[in-house]
């Protein structure tokens, strides 16, 4: 099982996540925003990513106004710098998206730590679920992202599940 606390893991990856490895050590992103328990979430990590994926990066804050503040100080001078608040899932959510090398880079927020947030509970969850089956699964589902699915309902479709599958992966039992 990989640990998805550090990005160690993606020294070892394929060419994409060792090119990510590199973009956000050299530029020290998690390092510089390690007071915010960061963690690389998303479909990099989990190798079923397509071409114009992003970076996510998770973060957990507590004081929403220095929260901003530090992520617009280290940040702010990127290509393409963004930052919005937005509700997900009646949780208030501080989003930032920039450019950084070859990567768009998206930093999103919550007052939640960052292994209870759903997008690291989906990653962990969808790569249960991708060890447990072949490669023809992960090829079908970046196919699936190819064609214009979001992860959660290209996994959902392939599953079969029936209703929401950001919910229904929550509790997806393999």
């Amino acid at each position: 099982m990989i640990h998805f606390d550090t990005i160690d893991y993606l020294k070892d990856g394929n060419p994409r996540q060792i090119k990510a490895y590199k973009t956000l050590t050299q530029n020290k992103v998690l390092e510089n925003l390690s007071e915010f328990d960061p963690i690389l979430a998303g479909t990099i990590p989990i190798n079923i990513d397509i071409e114009n994926s992003d970076l996510d990066i998770i973060c957990y804050w507590q004081n929403k106004t220095h929260y901003i503040e530090i992520i617009t100080t280290l940040f702010q001078s990127k290509t393409d710098f963004k930052i919005s608040e937005v509700i997900v899932n009646e949780q208030l959510s501080i989003i930032a998206s920039f450019k950084l090398e070859d990567f768009e880079i998206e930093i999103f927020g919550q007052d939640i730590p960052t292994k209870n947030q759903n997008g690291y509970r989906h990653m962990i969850i969808e790569h249960e679920i991708l060890q447990s089956r072949d490669e023809n699964f992960r090829l079908e589902i970046i196919k699936l992202k190819q064609n214009g699915y979001k992860t959660e309902p290209a996994f959902g479709k392939l599953l079969g599940l029936k209703n929401d599958p950001y919910a229904e992966l929550l509790t997806y039992k393999i």
